[in-house]
């Protein structure tokens, strides 16, 4: 009960340049840690270089992309997907930040950052703000790339689509915070990476457009329209091309907030998924 007091008077006494100590703090942290993980970073730029590179071309021929928004012409079939690989980066990189959530909670260097002084919720948002910026990077990387592949969205599209990026990156990041509470060990990713990223990934509008989807498949185009990594590839693609998509725009946000109350909620100790896993785990 004393701790308790002690440390809602410490949480009083708190001001701004307190609150961005500790979110400098765990920023220079993530920072670092990606800084040492330069395979992390190959890694994130293989698989859509991969699919750039290599798959775009055999399915140019075999996928036509017709004149669609934001699209004021044809284009080709690495144009079409670049979004969507951006998309893929933002995906892959919320699922890391899962994992290493989980490898900090099982060294307990996650017991130490929850039982500071600070709100749990701005911990945890920290985090995330934290493993977004990591993933932005990577993008913009893929999109120095792209661009000696003759993908080339207008100059001010590589501005206008940070707002995208960061909104779509804080939903994909917030589901894998909420992921991470679920994951017990470490061996457990590999069900995720399944279950989780690829679904996501391959039944959106990442590689080909909903009409063609829906002249194959009308099943498999309402799951890509459920499916909320859909909405994220649109926001960057029309974001890159200096137009918002107002309806992806309510969706990704919506997702974000509901992602990221479900994982302020499983991180709370007193009522979350981790507090009913000690819970079992005293018993048995």
């Amino acid at each position: 009960m004393r701790t308790g007091i002690l440390d809602g008077t410490a949480r009083r006494s708190f001001g701004p340049a307190q609150y961005l100590s500790c979110l400098a703090g765990i920023m220079t942290r993530e920072g670092v840690r990606f800084l040492n993980q330069r395979e992390r970073f190959i890694s994130s730029l293989v698989r859509p270089m991969l699919w750039l590179f290599v798959f775009a071309a055999g399915f140019r021929q075999v996928l036509g992309v017709s004149i669609i928004p934001p699209y004021k012409t044809y284009v080709l079939y690495e144009v079409y997907i670049t979004p969507g690989l951006c998309g893929m980066i933002l995906l892959f990189s919320g699922m890391q930040s899962s994992l290493s959530m989980v490898y900090d909670r099982e060294m307990g260097n996650m017991r130490i950052l929850l039982v500071s002084p600070f709100p749990r919720w701005f911990l945890l948002v920290s985090k995330l703000l934290a493993g977004v910026a990591v993933s932005i990077v990577q993008v913009y990387a893929f999109l120095a790339i792209a661009w000696f592949w003759s993908v080339k969205p207008p100059p001010f599209g590589y501005l206008l689509v940070l707002p995208a990026l960061c909104l779509s990156g804080m939903m994909l990041c917030s589901l894998g915070m909420f992921l991470s509470s679920m994951i017990r060990q470490l061996e457990n990713f590999a069900g995720i990476m399944n279950f989780v990223i690829f679904p996501m990934y391959f039944a959106s509008s990442a590689l080909y457009p909903l009409w063609r989807v829906q002249e194959s498949s009308p099943l498999l185009y309402h799951i890509c329209q459920a499916n909320p990594f859909t909405y994220a590839v649109e926001l960057i693609r029309f974001a890159l091309y200096g137009q918002i998509d107002w309806l992806s725009l309510g969706v990704v946000a919506g997702f974000t907030a509901l992602f990221l109350g479900a994982a302020i909620l499983a991180y709370d100790p007193s009522n979350g998924l981790l507090a009913r896993r000690q819970d079992t785990g005293g018993n048995t």
